[in-house]
């Protein structure tokens, strides 16, 4: 018999092991055509797509509380101005160690640093505009999400090809 982990629409649905993260394809992403590829990547590895917000056009005041721990850094305006461009699509994934297997499959901050394979080392060649961002961490997970997310936007449903992914 299937565990039922809990109802539709509940804060933080995951069966224990399991987490969510936050991916967001950038404008350039967007403007590439690359959201189906990307999309396709996360569901083949097994992930679960429990939100997702297509071509949200973000504010610079999202953005800003977004990035908060970059803004010392130069680049940071350049980074709002940027994120603010254009189309976002906004995602949250679930699965058993999403945020540290997601980050392998987007690559290095840096593309040229990225492997053949990872979408960065796929896609891109600048660091400026590197087509995806993801969580760092379950914390940043959360946060971010929580930034992008209103709670009855996220939604639990049972997945068949999860008994064919985990054990």
């Amino acid at each position: 018999m299937r565990t039922h982990w809990g109802r539709r629409n509940a804060r933080h649905i995951s069966p224990p092991g399991y987490a969510r993260t936050f991916i967001a394809i950038k404008p350039d992403g967007v403007q590439r055509h690359l959201v189906g590829e990307i999309v396709r990547r996360f569901e083949r590895k097994g992930f679960k797509l429990v939100g997702a917000v297509c071509c949200v056009q973000a504010s610079e005041e999202l953005l800003k509380e977004h990035y908060i721990a970059l803004r010392d850094r130069p680049f940071y305006g350049r980074l709002v101005k940027y994120m603010s461009s254009g189309p976002v699509v906004a995602m949250v994934w679930q699965g058993l160690d999403v945020v540290r297997m997601a980050r392998t499959m987007i690559g290095e901050t840096n593309p040229a640093e990225s492997r053949p394979g990872t979408i960065r080392g796929d896609f891109c060649i600048e660091v400026g505009k590197n087509v995806i961002h993801g969580s760092d961490s379950v914390e940043s997970a959360q946060k971010e999400i929580s930034l992008w997310f209103r709670p009855e936007e996220l939604t639990c449903w049972e997945d068949a090809a999860e008994r064919w992914i985990y054990e």
